[in-house]
């Protein structure tokens, strides 16, 4: 066999992140602005009680929690050895291959467009409440999107530590109200005595759990971006491990906390039919009657500011997981160009909002509803996306210590990552089974199968891409999942099958 020829490239700005710029702070914030949880307390919490009719969900999100620690494990051990904002798609091609991993990527692009695009659909909802009380105005819900869409735009080509700092305000002031609002609610106990009933596990062991873990699941989405950002961290292999523990932690400490002290104010027996009637306004009329106007006023602007934090964050993922494509020319070249100025991977972010202002712009002039239709639909959709993900990434850790002989002890490399996908296949069989309820629709819907089977799709047109990579342009085949190393290198067209990235010799 002749040797694999490769040609070292002088070191090019425009072809790399800018490296150092992000400790476990900035990160944290990230993952959690991406996580959104004002959003999740006032949306996320207050359906799962309205749908379900089951008041363990404060259990149910420690039980996710645990679940995604288990997945953290293995995850973060192999990000010590894998540095890729591709992070879901670089590790399932070391695990499973090329052209799982090209498949991967399709299914993450789609999942983490439908999160960041659904929630311009969000955001004049979020919007009208405070502008309305603090201004007297209520714009159409496209002209608030359309000011968001400019700012996450802007944000998304300046470097990444300064989305960080914004991401930190934001974030800090959203947590603090957060707990504020819990300790008010603590304090005025439906009853005059604190309940624990919903810490029961009585209250999780009924029909209707299983939809309630689904629900849960959704509210932690985004706390597995902290790889996405490793190669522009400090100290990536601890930066990585410490902000993706801390989070999960974090958003299962706050979400938790609040769905209980939400059912402590309204009486565990009256929580789901409350959550019903009031929807995203139950919080905050517990607030206003609790705390008085002012911490509604405030609340109702930082849930506005949560939603904006998390289009920041999901933006600047999506950005990265095409920027990752395009360096590694399974998207054309240009998306793995950065800004020799930020070091921002500029043309990534501009398409990724391109495509934001496409959604909105298609919306408006067709009157479809965009909380419903778009900020809802992609929402779940989206997230559904992001668990057959993890649950795949679990497998493919399993088998990229297995094949590489790397050393790793047994709970890292095959035990927790193991738990974890037979729990994370486990609730995905229950969403799929409640999907119609996840949706809200009629179980003869066509969106209860159109939405989860789109993915097999998406699925199936990577792995035919792949082949096209691996039949004409073995160049660009050879790139797939080697990360920054892609950046420096050139092969020749006659060997580029017979190099792998670390973790995938021998597969094509």
């Amino acid at each position: 066999m002749p040797p694999t020829s490769t040609v070292q490239r002088p070191s090019n700005v425009s072809d790399a992140l800018a490296r150092g710029r992000l400790g476990v702070p900035s990160v944290i914030f990230f993952v959690l602005s991406a996580a959104a949880p004002l959003t999740v307390v006032a949306g996320v919490v207050t359906t799962g009680y309205a749908v379900t009719g089951v008041i363990g969900l404060p259990l149910a999100f420690l039980v996710v929690g645990a679940v995604l620690a288990l997945f953290s494990v293995g995850y973060v051990a192999m990000a010590r050895r894998v540095e890729n904002a591709g992070a879901f798609y670089a590790y399932v091609t070391r695990g499973l291959g090329r052209p799982a991993g090209v498949s991967a990527a399709w299914v993450a692009m789609m999942a983490y467009n439908a999160l960041q695009v659904g929630l311009y659909g969000a955001i004049g909802a979020a919007a009208s409440p405070v502008l309305q009380r603090l201004f007297g105005i209520d714009p159409a819900w496209w002209v608030v999107a359309l000011a968001a869409w400019a700012l996450v735009a802007m944000l998304g080509l300046l470097r990444v530590d300064v989305n960080g700092r914004v991401l930190a305000v934001l974030l800090v002031a959203e947590l603090v109200v957060i707990l504020v609002f819990d300790l008010g609610q603590l304090g005025n106990p439906a009853g005059g005595s604190v309940s624990l009933t919903a810490l029961s596990p009585d209250s999780l062991l009924v029909p209707g759990a299983g939809a309630l873990l689904v629900i849960a699941a959704t509210g932690f989405v985004g706390f597995e971006s902290a790889v996405v950002f490793s190669e522009e961290s400090r100290d990536p292999k601890r930066t990585v491990p410490l902000a993706t523990y801390l989070s999960v932690a974090i958003i299962a400490g706050i979400y938790a906390l609040s769905s209980w002290t939400m059912t402590v104010a309204t009486g565990p027996d009256q929580v789901s039919a409350k959550a019903g009637e009031q929807s995203v306004e139950l919080i905050f009329n517990l607030a206003g009657a609790h705390l008085g106007d002012t911490a509604v006023t405030i609340g109702q602007a930082l849930f506005m500011t949560s939603v904006l934090a998390a289009m920041i964050s999901f933006h600047n993922t999506t950005a990265r997981y095409i920027f990752a494509l395009g360096r590694e020319r399974v998207l054309p070249a240009v998306f793995g160009r950065t800004s020799p100025r930020t070091g921002s991977p500029r043309f990534a972010s501009t398409a990724q909002s391109a495509f934001g202002l496409l959604v909105i712009l298609l919306y408006a002039a067709n009157g479809w509803d965009p909380v419903l239709q778009l900020f809802y639909y992609t929402g779940i959709g989206g997230g559904f996306g992001v668990l057959l993900l993890i649950v795949t990434t679990s497998i493919a850790v399993i088998a990229y210590f297995a094949r590489t002989g790397v050393e790793e002890s047994l709970w890292r490399r095959l035990i927790a990552p193991g738990l974890a996908a037979v729990a994370l296949v486990a609730i995905i069989i229950v969403a799929l089974d409640n999907f119609a309820i996840l949706l809200g629709v009629a179980p003869d819907s066509p969106l209860r199968w159109a939405i989860p089977a789109a993915y097999p799709v998406v699925v199936l047109a990577g792995l035919h891409w792949s082949l096209v990579l691996r039949g004409r342009r073995p160049d660009a085949y050879a790139r797939i999942g080697m990360g920054a190393e892609s950046a420096a290198m050139l092969v020749t067209p006659g060997s580029a099958g017979e190099r792998a990235p670390v973790g995938t010799e021998g597969r094509r």
